[in-house]
């Protein structure tokens, strides 16, 4: 499909959610341990409209936790500002919620989709989609809690051949969620197999809130395929954006011009790559700074010649400096 050169296709138009607008319709998933504020402000640097901060879990007990203090960070951020929280205990998602605000986030995000263990075991995340009673108190009581737009992202369901996603969706419209957010697979599914997106399109047909759809979007022709199986008010792209944040602006450009960018050279990749560790080591300081960039750094250099063996050697490596000398020593090797 070749679109002509206009920048009018939907999803590079701006979206409501609440009385807030977001600048497009090109959504960065929140993902635990990554999309941490550096992560969140460098995707909106390459086009992405919104950004959704890492999960927060519900408990009062754990907002000190050092973990948390960052996870709740938002200094500097583009607005509208969304804060993630997941609980399955109404009145502390009611605590959460009121929290997040007080902090500085103007939009609260319910996480019922995570299908992670250990948030699961605790009824939280995904496993709440068992209990359709509980998942109506929780949204009923968030949306009550605070002056501010709550939205919910989600799952098709608990287990493949139980989804209830319909009957979640129009609950959360009444409950007054501002909209909601679908990841195509099932707690079941994990995340194998592919993303079916025929329940979000006819979630998108039964509720009128707005409908973002979420999982295996991974590339700017794959974005525009989703918008026209599902006619979504939005896409949501997680894993993808890991080592490649560009593919926001590679979005962006193919939506408006029809053609696809070329890959980013490994110049510019390393300009981008230091970029974000220094990013990351002013956010995290020396010694969080150095172990939470290994992973960004191991996602970068996939797929350059040599990167196995250059990245046994920057796992070893215990101070930042060290750290960022090896990541620029290789990427330049290889300009």
């Amino acid at each position: 499909m070749h679109l002509s050169a206009a920048d009018d296709h939907p999803l590079l138009q701006p979206l409501m959610i609440g009385g807030l607008t977001i600048e497009n319709r090109l959504i960065v998933a929140p993902m635990a341990g990554v999309t941490d504020n550096p992560f969140r402000k460098l995707c909106k640097s390459f086009g992405a409209g919104h950004a959704v901060s890492e999960m927060i879990i519900a408990d009062t007990a754990l907002y000190a936790r050092k973990k948390s203090l960052y996870r709740a960070n938002f200094d500097g951020e583009i607005a509208p500002i969304s804060a993630q929280i997941a609980g399955a205990e109404p009145d502390k998602l009611a605590q959460a919620a009121q929290y997040q605000v007080d902090n500085g986030a103007q939009i609260i995000d319910i996480n019922m989709g995570c299908p992670a263990k250990k948030v699961c075991r605790k009824l939280a995340g995904s496993a709440l989609l068992q209990d359709e009673d509980l998942v109506a108190r929780l949204l009923d009581t968030a949306v009550n809690s605070v002056n501010a737009p709550v939205t919910l992202k989600t799952r098709l369901g608990f287990e493949n051949g139980a989804e209830n996603i319909l009957r979640v969706a129009k609950r959360a419209e009444q409950a007054g969620i501002a909209a909601i957010a679908i990841h195509g697979r099932t707690r079941e599914d994990m995340y194998t197999g592919l993303a079916r997106y025929e329940l979000i399109r006819e979630v998108k047909n039964s509720v009128n809130i707005p409908v973002i759809a979420n999982g295996d979007i991974d590339s700017a022709q794959k974005a525009q395929e989703v918008y026209d199986l599902t006619g979504c008010d939005a896409v949501m792209i997680g894993r993808a954006a890991q080592g490649q944040p560009w593919i926001f602006r590679d979005i962006e450009h193919y939506l408006r011009t029809g053609e696809r960018l070329a890959p980013p050279s490994v110049s510019e990749i390393k300009q981008i790559v230091l970029t974000h560790l220094e990013a990351l080591y002013e956010f995290y300081g020396e010694y969080s700074g150095c172990r939470i960039a290994r992973k960004h750094i191991a996602w970068y250099t996939t797929g350059i010649p040599n990167s196995n063996a250059f990245r046994q050697a920057m796992y070893g490596e215990e101070s930042t400096a060290g750290q960022f000398y090896v990541v620029e020593s290789f990427l330049s090797a290889h300009e």
